[in-house]
């Protein structure tokens, strides 16, 4: 009986030692989890127990803190971009609303044809500029949507390609370009979106045609049942393009460049390419800057 009832208040007092530490360490862990909750820290809930039940929720809240922090670091990048983004749309908004506005008082103020004329024609111009910037934005938004899906059938890329080429020659006669060209006699076929991938093109050929420093050259054939696009053009030596940066929102290599983009268009391009199951790539080879889109062709 003696030893039934020491064993007992061994049992007893262990199970007390137990509880003890446990209690201990959940108080810990909540202290600890206040003090992470209400600052910026790198603090870990730490464990000084030998249980493995509390050794196991103790890493399960960690790694819980370490997404969080994470999510935490990610958003607030997010969201410092995007405050950058924003500055960066209302400066290239403000220039050509800016020139508009000289441009119609001086058009107020003269009476010369000629130049009333002239006057006319930079501010249709300008106007141009701003729908298509506007268009860009309205594009953008769009695409962020998760359920906007694009309704697929058999196109003839050849076709878009060509037609893509050729409502931009007046563009490239402007500043003097002659694009070299290298596309397959043979019509290829994709499965594809024509409106969507005759906005890819456009948007990489007028990609090509502000930035060039010079040639332009355009290519399409088939490879191993894939549809092969590339859009090449020379760059200047002082343009840093990284092609891992390319089709990120508002990307600009230079950004004191002052053109009419939103930095939208190759971000457009590959938003559109994977809703109607295409790859688009960048790369640079020297003076070189290329873009490539590929589509399978295996109908």
């Amino acid at each position: 009986m003696i030893v039934l009832t020491a064993a007992a208040f061994i049992i007893c007092a262990a199970l007390i030692a137990v509880n003890v530490s446990l209690i201990r360490q959940i108080k810990n862990i909540r202290r600890r989890l206040d003090f992470i909750k209400s600052h910026k820290t790198n603090m870990r809930v730490t464990s000084d127990t030998p249980f493995r039940p509390a050794n196991e929720l103790i890493d399960s809240i960690n790694e819980l803190i370490d997404k969080t922090e994470s999510e935490r670091i990610a958003l607030e990048k997010e969201s410092a971009g995007l405050k950058e983004s924003v500055a960066g749309i209302s400066h290239d908004l403000r220039t050509p609303l800016t020139s508009l506005s000289g441009y119609f008082q001086l058009l107020s103020n003269t009476d010369d044809s000629s130049e009333r004329e002239r006057y006319t024609h930079i501010i249709n111009s300008r106007v141009a500029d701003l729908e298509a910037m506007l268009e860009e934005l309205f594009t953008y938004t769009k695409l962020q949507n998760s359920d906007y899906e694009l309704e697929l059938s058999r196109i003839d890329l050849t076709k878009c390609v060509v037609d893509a080429m050729l409502g931009f020659y007046g563009q490239f006669s402007e500043k003097g370009i002659a694009p070299k060209t290298d596309i397959d006699e043979e019509r290829i076929y994709i499965n594809g979106n024509e409106e969507a991938i005759r906005r890819i093109l456009q948007n990489i050929l007028k990609n090509a045609l502000v930035h060039s420093a010079g040639d332009i050259s355009v290519s399409l054939c088939a490879q191993d049942k894939t549809a092969v696009f590339k859009c090449s053009n020379k760059i200047n030596p002082s343009d840093e393009i990284d092609p891992e940066q390319v089709f990120k929102k508002f990307y600009k290599a230079d950004p004191a460049r002052k053109d009419t983009s939103t930095g939208l268009g190759l971000t457009i391009a590959y938003e559109l390419a994977k809703r109607v199951c295409g790859r688009l790539s960048a790369s640079v080879d020297g003076d070189v800057f290329s873009v490539g889109l590929e589509f399978d062709t295996n109908l």
